[in-house]
Parts: C-alpha cells; sequence; structure tokens
C-alpha cells in the first residue's frame, strides 16, 4: 500500500500562454478578464478553491467611489457590478457618513458573478494550484513552475502578472519589498468578516439618530459638509440602510471594551449585504502580530478571530437595537490579510500623493480611499484624501525593479505604509489589475521586449477604451 501523495509530472509539455496572473482576488480577476478581453491568451491560476477573494466576504468594495459620491473606477469592475445587478445582487454605492462611499454586493451572488465574466472571456482557470518556484534569467521569467494534485506543471508566458497580494511570483523571481517604516512599525492586524441575517434596519439607524456619540461621523469635510454629528446620524437614518461605524471611544462600544464583553477593537462596522435576507457584513475582528506570509503565523490567528466573530455576535445581539433578532448568517472563507510585502518598483507612490490627490500624466487607474492603517487594539490611523477627491496609481507602481516582463498589481504594489494603507482596497486593486491585464497583452501582442517598452500614453488610450477612468473626477 502506498501511503505517500505521488506527485508527478502532470503533462510532459510546457503549457504556453500569452499572460499568466497569478491570484484570483479582486486585482488577479480584473487583470485575467483585462487581458483575455484584449486578445491575449490568459491563464488565471489560484492557490485556493474559488476565485473573487475579499469580493467574496461580505465586505464593501471600497475606493470606487470618492468622497464626493463620483466613480472613479470602471471598467473591469463596472462589468461585474453589473452582473451582479443583472443577478439581483447588487445593493449599489452608499456613503457612511464618515469618511467614504462604497459599493455593497451580496456575497452568494458575487460567487456566480466572477464565474460568469471569466467564462464570458474564455479566460483559463487552474484552481487548488499553488506555484513554487519561477524559471528566470536576466530579470526575465521563461515559466511558472507549480503543483496540484495531478502533478507538476510548467507554466510558459511571454507576461506574468503577480495578483497574489504578497508579491509571491515577483518575490521569487528576483524582486525586492520595500523596507518597513520606522513611523509605522509592524502589519496591519488581520481579520475575519461575517454576516448576520434578520436585521432590523430602521430600529438600528434609529438608534444611530439617536445617540450619534457612539458613531464616527464626518471625519471628512468633504462628507460632513457643514453638517452636525447629529445630522450626519439624522443623514444615515434617511438614506435607511445600515451603513454604520460603531467606534471604540463611543459609550456603547467603550463601555463593553473595558467590561470584557468585547474585545480590543479600533470599530464594528455595518454595512448591508442582502435586502431580502435583512443581512448585513460586520468589520470588526483584529489580531496583531501576525505575518501573512508566515503560514503558522496564519494559522494560529484563525482560531482567536473566530472566537471574536462570536463574542461580537453575542454582544450586538445584547446591546445594538436591530440586532435582537438577528442571527450569525456566514463567516468569510479565509482570514483577511491588509498588509505583507510592498515590492519595491520604479515609482512608490507616496503618502503625499495620496493625502494631497495627485494626478499624473502616467496614472493608469485611481483610488480614493482614506489613508487606513489598522492598528493592533484601539488604533487606527484614518487620513482622508483632500477635498474628498482622488489621486492616480502610476504605471511604475507595478513594475517591479529588476524584471523585465513581471507586473504586480494589488496590495503588493509599490507603496509607502499610508499610501499602501490606502491602495490596498478592492477598488483601486480592480483598476490596477484593469491596467496590468490590458498592457500585458498589449506587450504580448506586439512582441514587445519588455513591460516598459509599452508606451504609457498607448496603455492610457487603450484603458479609457475599455471603460478605465483615468480623468474627470476630483
Amino acid at each position: 500500500m502506498n501511503n505517500t501523495l505521488d506527485v508527478r509530472e502532470a503533462s510532459s509539455a510546457v503549457r504556453r500562454y500569452d499572460v499568466v496572473v497569478l491570484g484570483a482576488g479582486a486585482s488577479g480577476l480584473a487583470a485575467a478578464v483585462s487581458a483575455a478581453r484584449s486578445g491575449a491568451r490568459t491563464l488565471l491560476v489560484e492557490a485556493g478553491s474559488i476565485v473573487g477573494g475579499e469580493l467574496l466576504t461580505g465586505m464593501a468594495i471600497d475606493g470606487a467611489l470618492n468622497g464626493r459620491g463620483e466613480w472613479v473606477v470602471g471598467g473591469f469592475a463596472r462589468e461585474l457590478f453589473d452582473e451582479c445587478e443583472r443577478l439581483g445582487g447588487y445593493v449599489g454605492p452608499l456613503c457612511d457618513w464618515r469618511l467614504i462611499w462604497y459599493v455593497c454586493v451580496d456575497p452568494e451572488v458575487m460567487k456566480l458573478a466572477v464565474y460568469r465574466v471569466l467564462a464570458r472571456h474564455n479566460v483559463d482557470l487552474l484552481l487548488h494550484t499553488f506555484v513554487t518556484s519561477v524559471t528566470a534569467a536576466a530579470g526575465t521569467v521563461s515559466a511558472v513552475n507549480a503543483v496540484n494534485k495531478a502533478g507538476r506543471l510548467e507554466l510558459a508566458a511571454d507576461v506574468f502578472i503577480d495578483c497574489s497580494g504578497d508579491g509571491d511570483l515577483a518575490t521569487m523571481a528576483g524582486a525586492a519589498a520595500l523596507p518597513a517604516d520606522p513611523k509605522h512599525p509592524g502589519l496591519q492586524p488581520v481579520s475575519m468578516m461575517f454576516r448576520m441575517a434578520g436585521v432590523d434596519t430602521a430600529r438600528l439607524t434609529d438608534f444611530v439618530r439617536r445617540h450619534p456619540e457612539n458613531c464616527a461621523l464626518g471625519e471628512s469635510e468633504a462628507i460632513r459638509g457643514g453638517r452636525t454629528d447629529q445630522q450626519c446620524a439624522e443623514e444615515i437614518h434617511r438614506q435607511g440602510q445600515p451603513t454604520v461605524f460603531f467606534k471604540s471611544s463611543g459609550p456603547l462600544l467603550k463601555h463593553a471594551i473595558e467590561s470584557g464583553e468585547m474585545y480590543p477593537t479600533a470599530l464594528i462596522m455595518i454595512q448591508p449585504t442582502s435586502a431580502q435576507r435583512r443581512e448585513v457584513c460586520l468589520n470588526t475582528t483584529r489580531v496583531g502580530g501576525v505575518n501573512g506570509t508566515d503560514t503558522a503565523s496564519l494559522s494560529a490567528a484563525m482560531g482567536a478571530l473566530l472566537d471574536q466573530v462570536w463574542q461580537c455576535v453575542r454582544f450586538v445581539k445584547a446591546r445594538v437595537p436591530g440586532f435582537e433578532d438577528a442571527h450569525f448568517s456566514g463567516v468569510a472563507s479565509r482570514v483577511g490579510i491588509r498588509e505583507t510585502r510592498r515590492i519595491a518598483g520604479d515609482v512608490v507612490l507616496n503618502e503625499e500623493d495620496v493625502h494631497h490627490g495627485r494626478k499624473r500624466a502616467d496614472g493608469i487607474g485611481k483610488g480614493s480611499h482614506h489613508i487606513d492603517i489598522h492598528e493592533t487594539g484601539l488604533g487606527q490611523v484614518r487620513i482622508p484624501v483632500d477635498d474628498g477627491g482622488s489621486y492616480d496609481i502610476p504605471w511604475g507602481c507595478l513594475l517591479p525593479r529588476g524584471l523585465s516582463n513581471v507586473i504586480v498589481a494589488g496590495r503588493c504594489l509599490s507603496a509607502d505604509r499610508p499610501a499602501h494603507g490606502s491602495a490596498r482596497v478592492m477598488g483601486p486593486c480592480m483598476a490596477m489589475g484593469q491596467a496590468a491585464g490590458t498592457a500585458a497583452a498589449l506587450v504580448a501582442g506586439d512582441r514587445l521586449p519588455g513591460v516598459r517598452a509599452l508606451p504609457v500614453e498607448t496603455l492610457r488610450a487603450r484603458l479609457r477604451a475599455g471603460g478605465a477612468i483615468l480623468d474627470g473626477t476630483r
């Protein structure tokens, strides 16, 4: 009897593509679809059992609109939202009357929508497949080597896009990571999103209206618009959706943390996922000191995160009007990681670029989320983009130094830590993915000697043609 898994060569032939994308989260989906839509034979490789990443957690998509409610991300993102709407799972853009507008969707419908969009554009997909190494010489990657239960695979391409979140492919190929930030040491804590159904939104928002002191409100003047906290709370009630942010300094959560009824956290963020199920997503759990590239560290955090989920379920049912008859309805399928490696690119997006909404001639997408650095315990840095606007993400932030045919997209982009705290969210991740996939297809199709041989003006023109938003917003 053979008690070992026989990992053999899955095929004697190398599988060849124009573009190979690693990672099927928000940026990877956008990259793969955009490359395929542009005519490239494209393979999407995902280590897990399902595509979608954080899009499937129930968490709202941040950074798709700026603080004034203007759309700043289009193209692929718009196609995906339209598919959710066709399937009856699109809640739409909402204001939290604190800092941001975000887009809410039903995560169960999103599971269907992502596959339908991939199939529409004939993207090849390999799930349960883990990249173990790369074949590279003189800064050019010729193939990635992967393994799954069928055996070992060699996947060759003209251009590779790293959407792993952790910069795995770029790191294997020799790219460097940006150094730690002494002003902001450590990594952001990991979290676990969860959902509750049967929520009485009217009672919840009435509680917010009667007790605005519990909520974070009007932290950006673009949102506040001269209103008092009471008036911002009235706007939440008028909006009629459970877009609530209970802050740790408010009496409700402060007392619960001090008494031990709740764990130390900066927030309980509540966002709608389904009107039919009267369901919301809660973003509140946090465990610090976890390195998302260390499997043992990440695995050890799971128990504490799930304990926090259940502790919060008990708390809101006992203390928050509208949750009395609600029930736990789901938990994310994986730990939410905010930050690991930030790959060193030709350009480093910095704090001033984000804070002051810098626009650039080499921008390939936009971000608008505030500088958002979660800390262990009660801490969180929140700095809005000036005037509720947006900033441009330079093409060079996606180009790892020293590599000629590798593009990164998503939260492993080249950015300092504060700028990364904004650009890491799903809206700009989809914008970066669309740019990366479009560029990769152009490079492969024109047989260019590397990604830097593609004129950024050509890329920007193609992105506009594909619905990307590069101009015309604050």
